[in-house]
């Protein structure tokens, strides 16, 4: 089941943390989250899964910065979220997804356990003038059934910023 808006302000501060939280982000079942005023670009246009690929930080001014299509942009959230005992999922606001601007290409789901700002997998369809603290995307919580275990992955857990591509750790194993 899907928690109501209700249900995430009532678990604020116990069951779920959104830091800073603000009554006027709540949605009747989820709650908008912002965007903040860095991205990274990958500097290569051919990547590799198995080396940890070379990445720049632009600045998004308040003025605003235009993305380029067919190119990878990764930014994250204002807020800092975490849970105990719900399965955190992220999703693109319609009126983000009506300009052609995709939030997530793949990583909407989350842990149980996860704690940290959300990266963002930003690409456009066409030309797009992007603005900081925009409400770009949206939380969204499900109840779990059954014994499980929380997240606790060194890769991208209680990150504190962007969080570029750690798929090469895997092959370290």
């Amino acid at each position: 089941m899907i928690l109501s808006g209700l249900e995430i302000k009532k678990q604020m501060g116990r069951n779920i943390i959104i830091e800073p939280f603000s009554e006027g982000q709540l949605n009747p079942n989820s709650y908008n989250l912002r965007l903040y005023h860095e991205l990274l670009i990958y500097e290569s246009n051919i990547l590799d899964m198995k080396v940890s690929n070379e990445y720049k930080t632009i600045e998004v001014p308040d003025s605003g910065l235009l993305l380029e299509p067919n190119k990878l942009y990764l930014g994250r959230t204002v807020e800092y979220t975490k849970t105990t005992c719900y399965v955190p999922m992220l999703e693109g606001r319609s009126s983000i997804g009506r300009l052609g601007l995709f939030i997530h290409v793949t990583a909407g789901f989350g842990d149980v356990g996860f704690a940290g700002y959300w990266t963002l997998e930003i690409f456009c369809v066409q030309p797009i003038k992007i603005y900081p603290d925009i409400e770009i995307c949206q939380i969204y919580y499900h109840s779990i059934e059954g014994e499980y275990e929380k997240y606790e992955s060194k890769k991208y857990q209680n990150n504190k910023g962007i969080q570029p591509s750690l798929l090469y750790k895997d092959f370290e194993k």
